[in-house]
């Protein structure tokens, strides 16, 4: 796009004249050698028509290793610092990558009462690992990733690298799914599937099913309800409620949790600038309903984690609740018509929401938006 703008601009400035021509290559010549030194890291998405990207100065890596599954990068932006990139495909940031990874660790963590066997699925980089670790009530992580080679990037490149050198995990470098067949049911306390996303679009806009995908199917969330204990909280990756494919997925993910037996399945949002839309989330499911003084409690839970010096940056206890309250077509659409009955009484009101999911009442059987 910018070569055909650059051509037309010249034809014109040769009718203006000598002058301008010449001043439109130096011009042209000096974006060319600017461009030379920047490199973009993005993505677009061919069934919004969305873009977004982030510039770095220098195009030569801080590292670059191809790996078995992916090519691995680590960048460097002024503003965002080191950016883990994957298949040209930015996973986190050591500026921002705070929201994603403290909200898919605490909030599960802080969901159950006393987590102390954890698993988590994915997530290479090792932050997530990080954040649960700083709960004093963890004796045990079993970390599964199937990239070895992201992990020892990671391991030499973050700050949090020195996470796996903690007695308390335990690294397995295998499949996911593969592992979870292999553990004995209702082993964890929490699951947390830190997992990549299960699917893309291709340039005409037409799916592709992408390895993860497997990790989203019925057998699989099954077998993730059957490896948790009676109280157990699953976490997954759901990606963002403003795609509108992801926006579909995200009801029937839900709908796949209640299927399998979990009695209440949440989306929660996260603000992260970047990620594609700004924004992304998880689906918090439950194995039983929360204690009674399960608020207290996490909020004394909170305040030991910051006095031990492990403080967030993201994560706060108020976002346990806030975080699952949605813009209003966004909850129609995962939660359905059902929820809504007692507030927008009108069948006028949704009467086109044809795509609603079934729909799942809350812990007490009903929604409230209101204090």
């Amino acid at each position: 796009m910018l070569l055909r703008k650059c051509q037309s601009a010249t034809i014109l400035r040769l009718v203006i004249g000598l002058f301008c021509l010449t001043a439109s290559a130096t011009s042209q010549t000096d974006h060319e050698a600017a461009a030379s030194r920047h490199h973009n890291i993005g993505e677009y998405f061919p069934e919004t028509g969305f873009y977004q990207g982030l510039r770095i100065k220098d195009s030569k890596p801080l590292i670059r290793k191809q790996s078995p599954y992916q090519l691995i990068e680590v960048h460097h932006n002024p503003h965002f610092g080191r950016i883990l990139v994957l298949d040209g495909v930015l996973q986190l940031t050591e500026r921002d990558g705070n929201a994603y990874n403290e909200m898919m660790a605490h909030l599960p963590l802080m969901q159950h009462p006393n987590p102390k066997r954890v698993l988590v699925i994915g997530g290479g980089d090792g932050y997530v690992v990080q954040e649960v670790l700083k709960h004093e009530s963890v004796v045990h992580v079993d970390h599964v990733d199937l990239d070895q080679d992201v992990i020892q990037v990671c391991k030499l490149m973050f700050p949090w690298g020195a996470v796996w050198d903690d007695p308390r995990v335990k690294l397995h470098i295998k499949d996911g799914a593969a592992f979870l067949d292999q553990v004995a049911d209702q082993t964890y306390d929490v699951i947390i599937q830190d997992s990549s996303d299960p699917w893309t679009h291709d340039e005409i806009g037409e799916r592709v099913d992408l390895p993860s995908s497997v990790l989203y199917s019925v057998e699989h969330f099954a077998n993730l309800y059957r490896k948790l204990k009676p109280n157990g909280v699953l976490n997954i990756q759901a990606e963002s409620l403003q795609i509108p494919s992801d926006l579909e997925a995200i009801g029937k993910w839900r709908d796949l949790a209640f299927h399998v037996g979990f009695v209440e399945a949440r989306y929660a949002s996260i603000m992260i600038s970047t990620y594609p839309t700004g924004q992304i989330g998880c689906i918090v499911a439950e194995k039983s309903a929360p204690l009674p003084n399960q608020e207290e409690l996490m909020r004394k839970r909170f305040a030991s984690i910051c006095n031990a010096g492990k403080a967030t940056t993201y994560y706060h206890p108020r976002l346990q609740n806030s975080s699952f309250d949605l813009p209003f077509w966004a909850e129609k659409e995962i939660y359905g018509r059902g929820l809504f009955d007692s507030v927008c009484p009108s069948e006028g009101l949704l009467r086109d929401d044809s795509r609603l999911a079934s729909g799942r009442s809350l812990y007490d059987g009903s929604l409230r938006l209101f204090p």
